[in-house]
């Protein structure tokens, strides 16, 4: 199975942005391990904002 390309790279430079990691070592990352960390980003992305929605 084929990943496409663009997904790859928004994960890529989600990942990038938030955690301030290198294109290689992103790269270097299997695809199920950007997922988890995407999904962890992204969790405490949220959890962040709810505590700001809260005055928190």
């Amino acid at each position: 199975m084929t990943y496409p390309v663009g997904d790859s790279w928004d994960e890529i430079t989600y990942l990038a942005y938030h955690l301030h990691w290198g294109v290689e070592q992103l790269l270097d990352l299997e695809h199920d391990d950007r997922l988890m960390l995407v999904g962890k980003v992204a969790d405490l992305n949220k959890r962040a904002w709810e505590g700001v929605k809260q005055g928190g």
